[in-house]
């Protein structure tokens, strides 16, 4: 079922007119696109944004075609669509900083200090593993650095058990006594 429609001689014509603008913005756009979106990267600084930008500000200037007098005048007119549009989304924008007279530090982490500290101490903690006896310093780094049981450092070793735990505990001991570990966790 069809529902009749009366028209005016000028609705008929509409449809006309706006084909004709239609052809004269679509020829604008694609000989002038280029240059106005380098115009809107230097808005935004993206090229996502640019286009998202310079198609808004296009959408504006087709809703405004017919009341522009002068097309010669129309890069200027896009040209201002752009930087009107990337204004209203700047002061858009939600904004998180507020101006205070303190500046909140984050309460300490426990365990989480300095990244040149643990650096320092890993170093001062190597040249002290290092300043071992070679069979002491093996088993350290196998049980510690390595991350091996007392059995498999006794295995690797081709020692017992009990020699790994007596030799692992003087290690310690060492290190626990050594001046320059005392001086870099103080």
């Amino acid at each position: 079922m069809t529902t009749p429609v009366c028209t005016r001689a000028s609705d008929a014509a509409a449809p006309a007119t706006q084909t004709l603008l239609y052809a004269s913005f679509s020829s604008y756009m694609r000989a002038r696109q280029p240059v106005l979106l380098r115009t809107a990267r230097s808005l935004t600084g993206n090229p996502s944004d640019a286009e998202d930008l310079l198609q808004t500000a296009l959408a504006k200037t087709y809703v405004a075609w017919e009341r522009i007098e002068d097309h010669r005048a129309l890069d200027g007119y896009v040209r201002r669509a752009l930087v009107n549009t990337r204004t209203s989304q700047w002061r858009k924008r939600k904004v998180d900083e507020f101006a205070c007279d303190e500046l909140p530090e984050p309460d300490p982490v426990p365990g989480r200090d300095d990244p040149a500290e643990q650096q320092a101490l890993r170093d001062a903690m190597w040249r002290a593993v290092m300043r071992l006896p070679a069979r002491q310093r093996a088993m350290v780094v196998l049980r510690y650095y390595e991350d091996l049981s007392e059995a498999q450092t006794a295995e690797v070793l081709g020692v017992s058990v009990g020699t790994v735990k007596s030799a692992v505990s003087r290690a310690l001991g060492k290190l626990r006594e050594d001046a320059e570990l005392g001086l870099v966790r103080n």
